[in-house]
């Protein structure tokens, strides 16, 4: 999938699809309008914006997303070590890890989130 990046703005409106979905549109801009101040076609333009890039749909004025949540701040994450690490996973966790300890906790719920990614490969 193509690089997706989300403006602060575009996030909260993304986050009020995702806590919402499947909501109707008209629900999604009154909800806009309460919690961001958007009038109908601000609501439409930004829905049409992230619609184009492949997150979301409005199919017959019913609007749901095309990637969850989680798989966005997956995908997130993915291009974030791209482009700082050059890909590197063990190089993003050296810099992580340079500037803050880990805590016991945290080591073995690591440890054993990379033996259950290395059990599915």
């Amino acid at each position: 999938m193509a690089e997706i990046r989300l403006g602060e703005v575009e996030s909260h409106f993304a986050d009020i699809i995702w806590d919402n979905e499947p909501l109707h549109s008209r629900d999604l801009v009154k909800l806009c309008q309460e919690l961001l101040d958007w009038n109908r076609s601000t609501t439409y333009t930004v829905l049409r914006k992230l619609s184009d890039r492949g997150l979301f749909k409005n199919d017959g004025g019913m609007v749901s997303s095309l990637i969850s949540r989680k798989e966005f701040d997956a995908l997130q994450s993915e291009q974030f070590v791209d482009k700082t690490f050059d890909g590197s996973l063990p190089a993003f966790i050296a810099a992580f890890t340079r500037r803050k300890a880990l805590s016991a906790e945290e080591a073995e719920q690591i440890r054993r989130m990379i033996d259950q990614a290395a059990r599915e490969d």
